[in-house]
């Protein structure tokens, strides 16, 4: 039975490493265009763990925002978004404190509503949400944690929901004490999509 337990594991491990590879591929397709009068050089490059996660935790969430913004998506673009986001929040699983796992989920539902899966939206949320109350995150993360439901509710094309944390990301947003973060929220606030619920 261990036998299996360490072969399932390791069979596991190998799946998201090869994906981890695949996503450095694409990000740097995404980001960088060859220069035929650049000397190709290679070097060894030297990463703890902890830099290694945090590397593909921050690329990843840079493609999940590139593909978010991306006008013309195909169904491939959608799979890879999906799998970036979750891929991304591995990592931030690894290394990272109660507030990357709070906006992991955050991101999460956004690509989810944004697809219009609204069931996996809502968790993603409502996951966003119960980690923001747990560890008493405020300002910012807060309004952002309310933004999240509403965005989810409304892709569920539950107005009454959507309504309810529209208000209190509102409210919350409006006591966001750094101007240029209060600016930001309203823009993704004011952000579409929104179903026509807002």
């Amino acid at each position: 039975m261990n036998n299996q337990v360490d072969s399932v594991m390791w069979k596991s491990f190998a799946l998201i490493l090869l994906f981890t590879l695949l996503m450095v591929i694409s990000i740097s397709n995404c980001y960088t265009q060859p220069n035929d009068s650049e000397e190709v050089m290679s070097e060894e490059v030297k990463m703890t763990e902890n830099e290694f996660h945090q590397k593909y935790a921050v690329g990843l969430n840079n493609l999940v925002w590139h593909l978010l913004e991306k006008e013309d998506r195909t169904k491939q673009d959608e799979e890879l978004l999906i799998n970036a986001a979750h891929t991304s929040y591995y990592h931030w699983s690894r290394i990272g404190t109660a507030i990357n796992l709070q906006r992991g989920h955050w991101l999460i539902a956004r690509v989810y509503a944004v697809l219009r899966h609204p069931n996996t939206a809502i968790h993603h949320a409502a996951r966003c949400l119960e980690l923001t109350e747990e560890h008493d995150f405020v300002d910012f993360d807060l309004a952002y944690a309310y933004e999240a439901m509403a965005r989810a509710y409304a892709a569920a094309s539950n107005k009454d929901e959507c309504d309810k944390y529209l208000k209190l990301a509102f409210e919350e947003g409006e006591k966001i004490a750094v101007e240029e973060d209060r600016n930001l929220f309203f823009d993704d606030l004011n952000s579409e999509p929104w179903y026509g619920m807002k």
